[in-house]
């Protein structure tokens, strides 16, 4: 007999400490590796350019992978609840690595671009579904304990990737093309360690895939990626182009809210805009995105230009940060872990983001590296309170069916939030610096044989101008990057709004009971699977009249997401009580063999 498609959480069964310790080793290594090699390129990417050409395909080899990664990200998580979390997760690894080494083999910008994408889309499968398979593992009142290394994972990387590639590049032995093939090690092992340790119940689900809301979903953002990359860049806002690629998005993104409408397996159910957390979540991750990715990708401007650092010097720059990043959020999720209080994080790191970036507009020419460190160390605070609370409190705000939609959408907010932020930080800077050194060379009484359009270059390019070129050039950077930043702050103030409105919903599932208790009999297995079974009938034959039976069946789900308590309880009744009682019924009784086709029923 063919069982039916249903969802269950893998959460029902309980793993120790120890386990979480290796599934999650397995899990950081991957993420780091994938978000090194976002990183990793940024120093090295004037000498690939020397070598490859293309000096005008220049930010298509940052920004590619930055736009697979964000449109990608929705898709992982729903085919994960098809094809399940393991094969996905090792999927999107196997992807990372064979991109990787295309890109060290590249001969043009033309092949290493392309190769970037595919890595894109790598690592969009691998930061969402390692959110997902931890939601899988551990409780929300567990998850505090351990959601403070996965946030770090980000912050050592941003340190590690500049490095690794200025050691790379400085290397003669090594060149370029180690900055991709460097990774790859770490990836094989990070796929060894997964297959080795993260033992998921297999669990049938629908098989149903949402083609049409994939392919409206990815449009959209391409469309919207594509615009704030190229605009201002490669054509004028004011041009056919602006018009038609905003046109698109808005009619994929029509035809996208229509297909989730409509589908029986949405990739983004419309039930999660009905959920208050979700949408708060999502517009608070937006933001986050926003001003944490436009903070950390032109930090290094002003450390290399203005300052005059080297890439290992400011890498190294970076250090207070990760490392107030990493302490904030290992703290804040052991206090979550041990009173159940979350909302208070967020709220608290948006707030201490905002104050970090506008430290970092107060920077000048001549300010010390002493007080760069400190303001660093107060953005890393607040990234550390608020990033992975956030994704926290929508997975505990979400039906455990949903697990995999909440968690990637959340990621994807976030992605795009940086994608956009990246975009639109970049045109203030280009705008800001031109009118500055322009009207700074005209206040100077200097004309140059090629009018104010000044070619900079490199940072060493630019550090060995001629005065007075070269302090008129550095002044124009810094109050160009003082914009930038304090464009951030009313960003991340956006997002404190969202996260003072969130609802603080307890946390599902206090702790599980210790692994040295006795395990039930098969005897009991069934009893528990026939008494859950029960309940659901009860529960699905109330046609809706109120019970006490009915009222707590129904607080098993989220109250948020705008439906009736008899709709909750059918729900919880249709994709938690039935599905369980199965799998417990499942594990007393072992499959027996069709006597007419031989094959398991």
């Amino acid at each position: 007999m063919v069982a039916q498609a249903q969802t269950a959480s893998p959460a029902t069964r309980h793993y120790s400490h120890r386990e979480i310790l290796e599934v999650m080793s397995g899990l950081m290594l991957a993420m780091l590796t994938s978000m090194i090699s976002t990183s990793v390129v940024g120093t090295a990417l004037p000498t690939i350019v020397g070598e490859l050409g293309g000096q005008d395909e220049y930010p298509w080899v940052a920004s590619a992978t930055m736009l697979t990664m964000t449109v990608s990200t929705p898709l992982w998580g729903k085919l994960s609840d098809v094809f399940g979390r393991k094969l996905l997760f090792q999927t999107a690894l196997g992807l990372f690595v064979a991109a990787s080494l295309v890109a060290g083999l590249s001969q043009d910008m033309g092949q290493l671009i392309a190769a970037r994408a595919v890595q894109g889309l790598g690592v969009g499968g691998l930061s969402a579904l390692s959110q997902v398979i931890l939601g899988d593992i551990v409780s929300p009142r567990e998850r505090g304990r351990y959601s403070g290394y996965m946030g770090a994972v980000f912050g050592i990387s941003t340190v590690a990737g500049p490095l690794l590639g200025g050691f790379i590049v400085d290397a003669d032995w090594l060149g370029w093309r180690w900055c991709f093939y460097v990774v790859v090690p770490f990836a094989v092992v990070a796929f060894l360690v997964i297959q080795k340790v993260l033992k998921l119940p297999k669990i049938k689900r629908s098989t149903s895939i949402d083609i049409w809301g994939a392919t409206t979903i990815t449009a959209s953002a391409s469309a919207l990626m594509l615009l704030l990359t190229l605009g201002g860049n490669q054509f004028e806002w004011n041009s056919v182009w602006t018009y038609l690629l905003a046109a698109t998005c808005l009619l994929m993104l029509a035809l996208a809210v229509l297909c989730e409408r409509t589908t029986r397996n949405p990739i983004l159910p419309p039930r999660l805009f009905r959920n208050r957390t979700f949408v708060l979540t999502s517009v608070a991750s937006l933001f986050v995105g926003m001003a944490m990715f436009g903070a950390m990708i032109y930090l290094p401007q002003y450390l290399q230009i203005v300052k005059g650092l080297s890439p290992t010097d400011s890498g190294l720059m970076t250090l207070p940060m990760v490392a107030a990043l990493f302490l904030s959020g290992v703290i804040s999720g052991k206090i979550v872990t041990n009173t159940g209080r979350w909302k208070i994080f967020p709220v608290a790191g948006l707030l201490i983001v905002a104050l970090g970036l506008f430290m970092l507009s107060r920077l000048h020419v001549d300010s010390s590296q002493w007080l760069i460190g400190a303001d660093v160390a107060v953005l890393g605070v607040g990234l550390g309170l608020s990033m992975q609370m956030l994704i926290l409190a929508a997975q505990n705000g979400s039906e455990l069916r949903d697990m995999a939609s909440t968690t990637s959408g959340v990621s994807f907010f976030r992605s795009l939030g940086g994608a956009v932020g990246v975009a639109a930080f970049g045109a203030i800077l280009t705008n800001r610096l031109k009118s500055e050194i322009t009207e700074m060379l005209a206040a100077a009484n200097i004309s140059l044989p090629g009018g104010s359009d000044v070619q900079l270059g490199s940072p060493d390019v630019i550090q060995q101008m001629p005065e007075p070129i070269k302090s008129i050039v550095l002044e124009s950077f810094t109050r160009g990057l003082e914009t930038v930043f304090m464009v951030g702050v009313p960003i991340a103030l956006l997002g404190f709004v969202a996260t003072i409105f969130l609802k603080e919903l307890p946390l599902r599932g206090t702790s599980a009971p210790a692994p040295t208790a006795k395990p039930l009999s098969k005897d009991d297995l069934v009893l528990a699977g026939l008494l859950l079974e029960l309940v659901a009938q009860r529960v699905e034959r109330s046609n809706g009249r109120p019970s006490a039976l009915l009222s707590a069946v129904a607080r098993m789900a989220p109250p948020e997401d705008g439906r009736s308590e008899p709709e909750r309880a059918r729900s919880v009744a249709q994709n938690v009580l039935r599905p369980t009682s199965r799998t417990l019924i499942a594990q007393a009784t072992p499959p027996r063999k069709d006597l007419v086709t031989g094959g398991i029923t």
